[in-house]
């Protein structure tokens, strides 16, 4: 049987058999070239292509994700974007090309979600997109046609679907500020009025594209954290409250658990997700065992295979409700039980009970001590 591949699907092919070998960057799509097509699930399950758009007399595709503070920072401009030009059939869409198993948790720190499919309709959903939001991270087929350099970059094509603008969408990468240089404004502005794009190529800032090359990247991450020493000191009351007035310049992140409790031992695979993504910032996790005393060696024994490296206690004698008033004179006393504490002991959080692991890392990043910018 003949199998027949189009033109567009030989390019991609070949391009994917290039890039498998060198492990570089495709080449950035050339200012005249035709887009080149593709078939990609939306955020609301449905697939499109070029032809989703043959109405539009200006196309703008943004390579941009979840996760990259300098993307985020983009998220309302690019929304606004598609508002501003809506009634001169310019169509908007932004296209998610990271490898998720390519990201590190330590290149999280800006964000309370990854690139996987289902985070993507969780953050299109949290920012009411009005633009189409597509996923080309399993095969990064798209990307590697378009050859993004960072998140976010902006591509423009005019009627004939040729590329009239690549770059940056503006030249401030902070959500706040007033832009010099609005290029992708100002090139999308030209072609709807007939003119031919003044500036049509710019420089692009953001985080570099996951190619799925970097998925070792993962395994060399967690590799390092086997090498981490783990240990577990005993803590008293004064040592507690100390915690809790937090004179430190981060935001620290206290979970008070036992290796008895059920929940707790459940749970503490995501304190350790949201320590390792957040670490670089100004924030801490601490953990607190309240196992007694003697049950130490089997606390620590336990942390040791969760790769604890982060600052662990045990409280030193065995009456519990000691341990309560120290930690928190509201908590009533049943494990696990967790407290967001900011610099100068204002607790901005606390859960009696197994944490959302979802809310948690969107109560951290959120909070001014961290924040999803540079």
């Amino acid at each position: 049987m003949r199998i027949r591949l189009s033109v567009q699907a030989v390019i991609i092919l070949l391009l994917s058999s290039v890039y498998s070998f060198s492990a570089q960057p495709p080449a950035t799509l050339a200012i005249g070239s035709a887009a080149p097509d593709f078939n990609l699930k939306n955020t609301d399950g449905k697939n499109y292509s070029l032809k989703n758009f043959s109405d539009a007399a200006v196309l703008a595709i943004v390579f941009t994700c979840n996760h990259c503070p300098t993307a985020q920072a983009y998220e309302d401009r690019i929304k606004a974007l598609a508002s501003e030009f809506k009634d001169k059939k310019v169509a908007v869409i932004a296209i998610s090309s990271n490898d998720p198993k390519a990201i590190r948790l330590d290149e999280l720190g800006y964000t309370d979600m990854s690139d996987t499919y289902e985070e993507m309709k969780l953050r299109a959903k949290d920012k009411s997109y009005n633009f189409p939001y597509l996923y080309d991270g399993d095969n990064q087929a798209t990307a590697l046609a378009y050859g993004p350099v960072a998140t976010p970059h902006i591509f423009i094509f005019d009627k004939e679907r040729k590329l009239r603008y690549t770059g940056r969408i503006d030249d401030v990468e902070k959500p706040t500020g007033t832009p010099k240089n609005r290029d992708a404004y100002n090139a999308i502005q030209e072609l709807v009025t007939n003119k031919p794009v003044t500036v049509a190529t710019t420089k692009t800032f953001g985080c570099s594209m996951k190619w799925a090359t970097k998925e070792h990247n993962v395994q060399d991450e967690e590799t390092s954290w086997a090498k981490e020493p783990v240990s577990l000191e005993t803590i008293d009351e004064a040592g507690l409250k100390e915690l809790i007035a937090n004179k430190s310049d981060k935001l620290r992140l206290i979970n008070v658990w036992a290796t008895w409790c059920g929940p707790c031992v459940t749970e503490f695979p995501d304190f350790m997700q949201m320590y390792h993504m957040y670490r670089n910032r100004d924030f801490e996790f601490i953990s607190v065992s309240a196992d007694t005393p003697d049950k130490k060696e089997k606390a620590l024994k336990f942390l040791q295979g969760k790769r604890a490296s982060n600052k662990n206690y045990i409280f030193h004698i065995e009456d519990k409700y000691k341990l309560i008033e120290a930690i928190d004179p509201k908590w009533q006393g049943a494990l696990p039980y967790t407290i967001l504490v900011e610099p100068g002991g204002k607790i901005v959080y606390s859960q009696q009970g197994p944490i959302d692991p979802k809310q948690m890392k969107k109560v951290i990043v959120e909070n001014k001590y961290v924040g999803r910018f540079y």
